[in-house]
């Protein structure tokens, strides 16, 4: 059976390459003059050139048009049939998102092995990062639908966070992520938006993104509550705080504060110290008013008999409550089901970026990144997708005059 369904598959990419060449001269001019812009363009007569397919190559005989006085060509079937570079749309597509998913070895061969599709390694690279960069050129102009949902979005959690990756030059460099979560009035994700950005100085690009994404969703859902969710990080702040209503601090790396403090409170004796842990924890997570409350108890705690350890521990806890005690109104955000963790940005941190960039050996450059990273939030957020293909079979991928 094995041999079988070989032999199914290679006849139906036989079907596929003949069914593929008529669709493609469907495309292809009648031969007539075309004008573009001002001038008249006529044709050189019909010249082959190979196209890949999902199917395999595919040679086309093509009007390929000039202007009177020579020099640059133009191929409208090229134009018409979407081409890119010199794939059909479709193996475009699938390349692409098999590129999203893993690199151009794992690519080559899972075609090779599971389509019967030899393509060179460097070809599916060139393909992937042509695709890649139209999503980038086009991500300001082309604005994507959120999906329909199961419930009323109530509230709209905005995160960001950064985590490093290795580049060609042996330098690790931060590359920012964020996602735009929303949720229903009963605290349940409905619908999870991911942006990524490769590193850069200062994050505009990144940050440009993720505040035109956010206010193409709060235009969706303008009655929501528009949180703001991360860890501690000054740079977060001073993107979240203007654009959001609501401001939380991550309760968990709040509570891993609590922890050295802890050991500051009773340095001798774990009993009591877990007991006063879990404590405090909970009293943060549930009791209005009780971060300032919290904040003063450990300024009190002695620091006689620490070690420098405990001493600094106790400082930065201190330093983090005092700063952040006012994004603690924990009991508030319960009270009306909205998330008070950031799991979703760190998590993004993986998926998105670690997953995919981060194993063994891989270094990157920055424009290499940005074009993995861009198709990756595309295809991770749901009907992303699909809504960039339609709008490139819509519209047309930009094929220059040669």
């Amino acid at each position: 059976m094995l041999e079988t369904e070989a032999a199914i598959q290679e006849a139906l990419n036989a079907a596929g390459c003949l069914a593929s060449r008529e669709a493609l001269r469907h495309f292809d001019t009648d031969g007539g003059p075309i004008r573009i812009g001002p001038e008249i363009w006529r044709t050189k007569g019909q010249q082959p050139k190979c196209y890949q397919t999902p199917y395999g190559e595919v040679e086309v005989e093509r009007h390929v048009y000039q202007r009177s006085g020579g020099g640059a060509t133009f191929c409208p079937l090229e134009r018409d049939a979407r081409i890119v570079i010199t794939s059909t749309p479709f193996f475009a597509k699938q390349v692409s998102s098999k590129f999203a998913h893993g690199a151009a070895q794992d690519v080559q061969r899972d075609l090779a092995e599971n389509h019967a599709r030899p393509v060179a390694k460097s070809y599916l690279q060139r393909l992937s990062e042509a695709v890649g960069t139209v999503a980038q050129v086009k991500e300001a102009d082309w604005e994507y639908a959120l999906p329909a949902l199961d419930a009323p979005v109530s509230s709209i959690a905005v995160g960001l966070d950064g985590t490093c990756l290795l580049l060609c030059e042996g330098r690790w460099r931060e590359t920012m992520v964020g996602t735009i979560a929303l949720f229903d009035a009963q605290g349940e994700r409905q619908h999870t938006l991911y942006v990524a950005a490769a590193p850069e100085y200062g994050k505009q690009t990144f940050l440009a993104r993720l505040a035109r994404e956010l206010d193409r969703v709060r235009a969706a859902h303008p009655h929501a509550t528009v949180l703001g969710l991360a860890d501690g990080a000054e740079s977060n702040w001073r993107f979240l705080t203007p654009c959001t209503t609501v401001q939380l601090i991550d309760f968990y790396h709040a509570a891993g504060y609590l922890q050295t403090a802890a050991e500051a409170a009773f340095p001798q004796d774990p009993a009591p110290r877990q007991t006063w842990l879990q404590d405090r924890r909970h009293r943060l997570k549930h009791e209005s008013g009780f971060a300032p409350v919290l904040l003063q108890e450990l300024r009190d705690l002695p620091v006689a008999g620490l070690t420098a350890a405990q001493r600094e521990g106790l400082h930065d806890a201190i330093n983090y409550f005092y700063y952040h005690h006012a994004q603690m109104d924990y009991p508030t955000a319960l009270a009306h089901h909205w998330p008070i963790g950031s799991g979703v940005t760190e998590a993004a941190c993986k998926t998105v970026v670690k997953q995919r960039l981060g194993r063994s050996g891989m270094r990157w450059t920055a424009q290499g990144a940005a074009v993995v990273l861009t198709l990756r939030a595309l295809v991770l957020t749901p009907d992303r997708w699909r809504q960039f293909w339609d709008k490139l079979d819509q519209f047309g991928f930009p094929v220059a005059v040669s």
